[in-house]
């Protein structure tokens, strides 16, 4: 029951800050969490940094980059770990390289959020429900030339929220969408102190129909989103590298706002929201913001990063992620290191928030788990 209340307290906060700052809120949020702890601990980014086996989330391009013919990752993220111990979010992901400029990968995100007690009275007895969410996916990735890939996804969503009472029965509200990434890595150029190697990605991710829940009732968007980023390696010799980083983020969603002109977010506003097609609502989310342009970037969150690799064995990474206070005030510092011994990669990460809104990953330890093997690929 307590966690019953909880839940109940955070998505009634999340309402309320939705009508008072226009914040944009959608279906299945749990797709924008970052489910690797090495994109954890660079601010959660991800789109222009070096190929690693959980790229499918961040640019799947990145896999016709890989140095290794298979990779298989596995990660483990607690979520509102200081409230309860059983709510997580999962991530397994595999990848193969079909030749030197093509690839594909799989991967599953499951998000459980435990066990939940219903009663109807004090004392009935209790009902356990578990309720959860998750995505499968699939991409193709092929190199268009030696340093510009692209890639195709597809992904299968299921969010499994709803509660079974004696009037009707639960069932999962499901969706499908597309992914269209490409990405960038300049040859290795040499400079007067030392080499360097330039990176830049985007991933249009979730272009997809919307979730509804109950028959006739309302339509969720899925959280469509467009990131875009750029890198730079400092090579400082073969045992040496620092890479920094930076990603832009947003949403390709609609801004609630108020279609009547009364001064306030209504129902009859909503209805009128709910008009709104995925694929058009993509295009307006560049120019809908009730205050212009200056509303439209304080929808873009912004996050920089950095890696310094030694000997690709040892890798210690920091970050940050801003987001305007008026459209869900996410402000955090992360660190992460990473452990490398033959084909076995450890990494882990750490989050620290600045913001007056709590972090449900504020204090949280992240894991994650990689192999690589098989043939090796040398890029240039």
């Amino acid at each position: 029951m307590k966690k019953l209340l909880v839940v109940a307290v955070l998505l009634a906060v999340a309402h309320l800050s939705a009508q008072q700052e226009r914040a944009i809120t959608t279906a299945v949020p749990f797709l924008t969490i970052a489910s690797d702890a090495r994109a954890a601990g660079m601010g959660d980014m991800g789109v222009a940094t070096t190929f690693d086996v959980f790229s499918q989330q961040w640019n799947p391009a990145k896999y016709a980059f890989a140095t290794q013919k298979t990779g298989v990752g596995v990660s483990y993220t607690p979520y509102l770990e200081s409230i309860v111990n059983d709510v997580s979010l999962l991530n397994a992901s595999f990848y193969n390289k079909v030749n030197d400029r093509s690839a594909f990968a799989f991967s599953l995100r499951y998000f459980g959020l435990g066990e939940i007690e219903l009663r109807q009275t004090i004392d009935e007895d209790a009902t356990l429900v578990k309720p959860n969410e998750f995505a499968v996916d699939g991409s193709y990735s092929l190199k268009l030339s030696e340093t510009f890939s692209m890639a195709v996804g597809a992904r299968f969503i299921s969010s499994n929220l709803r509660f079974q009472d004696a009037t009707q029965d639960s069932q999962a509200a499901n969706s499908f969408a597309v992914d269209v990434a490409g990405f960038f890595r300049s040859r290795e150029i040499a400079y007067n102190s030392f080499d360097g190697r330039w990176r830049a990605g985007f991933n249009i991710s979730n272009l997809g129909g919307k979730i509804q829940y109950d028959e006739g009732g309302q339509e969720n968007f899925l959280p469509t989103n467009l990131k875009f980023g750029g890198g730079f390696d400092f090579i400082f010799d073969q045992d040496n590298v620092l890479g920094l980083h930076a990603e832009f983020n947003k949403l390709l969603v609609p801004t609630p706002r108020d279609f009547t002109g009364d001064g306030l977010i209504t129902a009859e506003d909503n209805d009128e929201y709910q008009q709104i097609g995925f694929l058009s609502g993509a295009f307006e989310s560049f120019g809908d913001a009730p205050d212009g342009f200056s509303e439209e970037l304080k929808e873009i969150t912004w996050a920089l990063g950095a890696e310094y690799r030694f000997q690709e064995a040892f890798m210690l990474r920091g970050g940050y992620f801003n987001e305007s206070e008026e459209k869900g005030a996410r402000q955090f510092f992360t660190l992460g290191a990473g452990f490398q011994f033959k084909s076995a990669q450890i990494d882990l990460s750490y989050l620290f928030s600045t913001s007056q809104v709590r972090n449900p990953l504020e204090n949280t330890l992240r894991f994650s788990l990689t192999f690589n093997f098989g043939e090796e690929y040398f890029n240039d």
